[in-house]
């Protein structure tokens, strides 16, 4: 594990630095579009994947890679996701904010055997922060190990991504959360909303859509530093397992608190 991690690192590296940080604050119109109204994509989103799938798939012989823009295009690259050795890349999460010319956004990349999310890799190109996780070996930043820090003063500091749901529920939560919970903004970008909660920035995220580019590398991170993610009935995050939703805490007891209050 520890030449896969190098190896996956140092590409992940080679994409931000060769592809996609010359194009920051740097897009020209005909190299962003959009897939759906408001969820747009960039010539870095294409490139990256390309290298990254060639790459990885070259690494690994035998094993399957999905990205998310080949989802995009063809929805049953999904299928088998849960079958022997595959990559998951998310070639450039927050990629609304790096259209914008905004940090952050992140390079992310998990590989999942039989279901099971086995290492996961953040890179924040900007800021060349690497974080990384392999099951059952612990969370790093910059090979670092870390473990959760909740914030220790004052309410919960919870990031929801309510933009992403219908009025009666942006309502619902606000008034549960209301003097039991700090809300903030949200990060646009799982790869900076998961450091987040392992380093004491926040404690709990709610996150409406749970894409396994988004959350597969980020959600082993934040378990193998100490944290927990399930979705909101406590059933847990599963990789190629349908559900709706999911609740990211630092520590299983901030959990069970957030659960409660936006759910109970």
């Amino acid at each position: 594990m520890h030449r896969l991690h190098r190896e996956v690192s140092a590409l992940m590296r080679t994409v931000a630095t060769d592809i996609m940080m010359p194009r920051f604050r740097n897009l020209t119109a005909d190299q962003v579009s959009e897939k759906t109204p408001g969820d747009p994509v960039t010539i870095v989103d294409r490139e990256s994947e390309a290298l990254l799938t060639d790459a990885l798939a070259r690494l690994l012989p035998g094993t399957k890679v999905v990205g998310e823009e080949a989802v995009s295009l063809d929805a049953s690259v999904l299928d088998g996701i849960r079958d022997g050795a595959v990559w998951i890349i998310d070639p450039l999460d927050g990629t609304k904010n790096f259209a914008e010319g905004k940090h952050p956004f992140a390079i992310m990349i998990a590989l999942v055997v039989d279901g099971e999310r086995e290492a996961g890799w953040i890179l924040d190109p900007v800021t060349n922060r690497m974080c990384h996780a392999a099951r059952g070996q612990g969370a790093f930043v910059d090979d670092v190990r870390v473990h959760t820090q909740p914030t220790t003063d004052g309410l919960p500091v919870a990031a929801l991504a309510l933009h992403f749901l219908d009025e009666p529920r942006r309502l619902d939560l606000a008034r549960r959360s209301e003097g039991r919970l700090d809300l903030v903004a949200i990060p646009r970008c799982a790869g900076e909303q998961y450091p987040r909660l392992v380093l004491g920035q926040n404690d709990i995220a709610l996150f409406e859509w749970t894409w396994p580019w988004d959350h597969a590398p980020g959600g082993l991170f934040l378990e193998e530093a100490g944290g927990r993610i399930a979705r909101p009935d406590g059933t847990p995050y599963r990789i190629g397992v349908d559900g709706t939703g999911a609740i990211a805490a630092a520590s299983p007891a901030l959990w069970d608190r957030a659960a409660e209050i936006m759910f109970g």
